[in-house]
C-alpha cells in the first residue's frame, strides 16, 4: 500500500521570470530558498544537507518558463518530482506554480505525507519571500539537526518561547531574540503552521522545521557575509532542546 499524491502552489511575484528562472533552476538560486548546497549540472540537481545527498535527474528545462527534474524510481515505487512553470506578467510580476508529485509506500505514508505537505508549504513560502525581498541576491544557507525531540507540543511551545512570539504566530508577528554567540535578531514571522516557522530579517532569512528525523531543524538563509554560524546554531539547538 501506498500513496501517489500531486501539490500544487501558486503565487503571482514582484520579479521577473528571468530573476524566477535563476532562483528555481541554479544552484545559488536554490541555495537561498530550499534546503542546504545545491547544483545544478550535467543535467542533475544535487543537494547535500546533514548526512544526505539526494540527486534529482532534470526532464524539462526551458528557460525561463518551465523547469522539471524527478528522483530516482526506488525499488518500492517512491519518487518525487518538482515541476515549475513560469508566466511573465504586467509591470515585471511573475506568476510562478510549482507542482510537487510523487508516490510514498508503505503503510504509514501518512505520517511521511503530513511532514512532506507541511514542508513544502514552509519551502514555497520561502521562495516567495526570497523573490519579493531577496531577488538577485545569493545567500549562505545554514543546516543543522538538533536532538532527538520526544514531545514536539513542547518543543514548539518552547521554541516559541525562545522567540518571544505567541504560541500560535502568524505572518506578521515580530520577532526578536539573540541566540547563544550570535548577533541579535530582529524580524517578522512570514510563514508558519503547525510543523514550520519562519522569520525574515531585512539580511537573513531563519527557518525551524519540524524534521522527519525527529529532531528540530535549523534551516536557514543568510544574505550578508557573517562567516560560519553552522557550529553557534547547533549549539543553540542543543541547549534549546535537551531535555
Amino acid at each position: 500500500m501506498g500513496k501517489s499524491f500531486e501539490l500544487p502552489q501558486e503565487a503571482t511575484v514582484g520579479a521577473s521570470p528571468e530573476e524566477v528562472w535563476a532562483a528555481i533552476a541554479t544552484g545559488p538560486g536554490i541555495d537561498s530558498w530550499y534546503m542546504g548546497r545545491n547544483q545544478v549540472a550535467d543535467g542533475v540537481v544535487r543537494t547535500a544537507f546533514g548526512q544526505y545527498t539526494p540527486e534529482s535527474t532534470v526532464t524539462t528545462s526551458e528557460p525561463p518558463a518551465r523547469f522539471a527534474h524527478t528522483s530516482p524510481t526506488a525499488e518500492d515505487g517512491r519518487f518525487v518530482a518538482f515541476e515549475f512553470l513560469v508566466e511573465g506578467r504586467e509591470q515585471g510580476s511573475t506568476t510562478l506554480r510549482m507542482v510537487t508529485s510523487g508516490f510514498l509506500p508503505g503503510d504509514d505514508w501518512e505520517t511521511e505525507f503530513e511532514a512532506m505537505s507541511r514542508g513544502l508549504e514552509m519551502f514555497f513560502a520561502t521562495l516567495v519571500a526570497y523573490l519579493t525581498h531577496f531577488s538577485g541576491r545569493t545567500a549562505t544557507p545554514v543546516t543543522e539537526f538538533g536532538p532527538h525531540v520526544a514531545d514536539w507540543p513542547r518543543a514548539w511551545a518552547v521554541l516559541y518561547g525562545e522567540l518571544d512570539i505567541p504560541d500560535h504566530p502568524k505572518p506578521g508577528d515580530p520577532v526578536r531574540f539573540t541566540p547563544a554567540g550570535l548577533a541579535p535578531i530582529e524580524g517578522v514571522v512570514y510563514f508558519a503552521n503547525a510543523q514550520t516557522l519562519g522569520v525574515r530579517t531585512p539580511d537573513a532569512i531563519y527557518r525551524f522545521l519540524q524534521g522527519l528525523g525527529g529532531s528540530m531543524v535549523a534551516a536557514h538563509h543568510l544574505f550578508t557575509g557573517t562567516g560560519d554560524q553552522g557550529p553557534a546554531w547547533h549549539a543553540w539547538l542543543d541547549r534549546v532542546f535537551s531535555e
